[in-house]
Parts: C-alpha cells; structure tokens; sequence
C-alpha cells in the first residue's frame, strides 16, 4: 500500500440500515466515543434506533443524516485506532452528505460542528421540501445529453450524475412525472422514481441553502490537511474559502460525482476506501473503471482486514 496513491470516499443519504455501526461501538472504544459523542450531541440516543430501531425511524431525514455520518466518522476512528497511524490519503471525498464526513477527517470541522451542521441542514431540507414540494428519479442507460435534454423540455434538473449509465434528476411532481415520460421513451432502460422526501440538489432547495449559509458561517473552518474534491466543481478544494463556497453551493447544485471519481483517477489514485456503511459508491466506482481497486470499510472485520 505504500506505493499507492489512496483515496478515502464517504456515502451519503441512501446507504443507511438498521444494524449500521453496531459491531463498531462493540468492538472499537475509538468507534464507540464517536457514536456517544454524537448521542450526546444530539441529547437523544441515535444509536439505539441506529443499531436495533425500526426502519420508519431510521429513515427520517433527521435521523438517516446524523447517522451515516457517526457511521462513516465511527469507521474512520477505529481504522486509525486499529492501524495506530492511519495512511493519510492523497485525497478525499463524499457523496453530498458525506462530503460532511470528508470534511471532519480533513480536519476542516470537529465532529461536533459536522454533526450540528448536518441538523441545520435536515432542519432546512425539511422546511424547504414543504415550502416547494417535489422529487427525484433515477435514470439508468440514458446519456447525459439526452437526460440534458428531458430536463430542458420538462422543467426538471439534473442534480447527480453518478456514473455514465446512471443520472439522477429532480424537479416538482409535474415536471417530474414529465421528464420520466420523455426520459422513456428517449431510451432510458429504466427511470425509477426514488422514495426521498424533495428534490434535492436542485433550484427547489434553495431557501434551504439560504437557511444553512448562516449555519456555516457560523462554524470555525481549518485549512484542510488533505485536499477535498468537491461535489460541484469536481476540483479540489484547498483553502478555508474553497470549502465554505462549495458548501453555500452544494444543495442547489448537481453533484458531480462521476468526475470526482474521474479526477481522481487522472491524477493517479489506484485505490479507493470507501468509508462507512454499505458499498454503493465502492459499486459506482467500480463502473466509471472496471480497473481501480476499492474496498469497502464498513464493519469492524473490514477495518481489521484494513490494518492487516
């Protein structure tokens, strides 16, 4: 591993489940401060509905969000704890919600700011997704330009592009429904309408990202100690302004998540860690190249394969 160039990518929303982190906190005290950390944070216990709740719970945007950031924070802690000087990646990043988590290790926020950031954020989301209803749908074997295109006639917006073969979209139910319609019938082989609470990264999200620049400024930023690719500009970001830019931009913007990977990848990474539970990134990086190496860190197993 010493002669790689290594990247660690954190998931966002969608890669909860109820059982996340347990064996974590039973196995690794590093793993376990995180968790209680947040509990206390949080002044609620968030593991317990983490590790043996009910899936209605876990689901709830103020829950799912806090939760895969203790988890994917939680992983990361017990790597370092268990290797006893963790590898420092030659770049990180996450997948909207997790590029909270890319911060944090980055050592951009505490923990404590990442987790009362990521409330601000659910409480703004939330208020905006009744303010201006919507949703988002998923486009598997549609190109770019012809989803550019079902956009453009719809009134719907590209909001994540994944990999070649899978783009995600959002709009309001109408322009939503619409661009499902054409998106068929231009080809897609699937359009499959996702089960989220608005339509994120979009122009609908706006008072959200309104309600959480104020949050954000209120946070202490620190220069990042590894550069961080940032879901809008698919660039690294290096300084303090870099990041508070890429975070007033992130909810409204599509997240550009197959040129982070792309980046990457050009500049030499040859390994990815993906940190946190599930492995749906390491599966979307496995598509943009067949070639790369990925690992999944999201069990206590996988972190003591990781220091072996």
């Amino acid at each position: 591993m010493k002669n790689e160039k290594i990247a660690f990518i954190f998931p966002g929303q969608g890669s909860q489940g109820i059982g996340m982190g347990k064996d974590l906190y039973l196995n690794s005290i590093a793993a376990r401060d995180v968790f209680e950390e947040v509990d206390d944070i949080l002044d609620r216990p968030l593991s317990k509905i983490m590790f043996e709740g009910k899936k209605e719970d876990l689901v709830r945007t103020e829950n799912t969000q806090p939760a895969i950031l203790a988890t994917s924070i939680a992983s990361w802690r017990a790597m370092e704890e268990s290797t006893g000087a963790l590898q420092t990646p030659h770049v990180t990043a996450g997948h909207s919600l997790g590029e909270y988590s890319a911060l944090a290790i980055a050592g951009v926020i505490s923990i404590s700011d990442a987790v009362k950031l990521v409330l601000e954020r659910c409480k703004h989301m939330q208020m905006a997704c009744e303010k201006r209803p919507g949703g988002m749908a998923a486009f598997i074997g549609l190109d770019e330009v012809s989803a550019s295109e079902v956009c453009r006639e719809s009134g719907a917006e590209i909001s994540t592009i994944n990999t070649s073969e899978q783009i995600i979209i959002s709009g309001d139910h109408r322009a939503l429904a619409m661009a499902i319609d054409l998106g068929t019938r231009r080809g897609a082989k699937r359009a499959i309408p996702l089960q989220v609470d608005g339509a994120f990264h979009s122009g609908l999200m706006s008072s959200a990202q309104n309600g959480l620049d104020e949050a954000i400024e209120n946070v202490e930023f620190f220069e990042p100690t590894v550069p961080i690719v940032g879901n809008v500009t698919a660039k690294p970001l290096t300084t303090i302004t870099e990041i508070r830019n890429e975070l007033r931009m992130q909810l409204t913007s599509c997240v550009q998540w197959k040129n982070t990977i792309s980046f990457m990848l050009d500049i030499g990474v040859d390994n990815f860690f993906e940190i946190g539970h599930g492995n749906v990134l390491s599966g979307m990086v496995k598509r943009i190249d067949k070639t790369t190496s990925v690992n999944s860190i999201s069990t206590f197993e996988d972190v003591q394969a990781y220091a072996a």
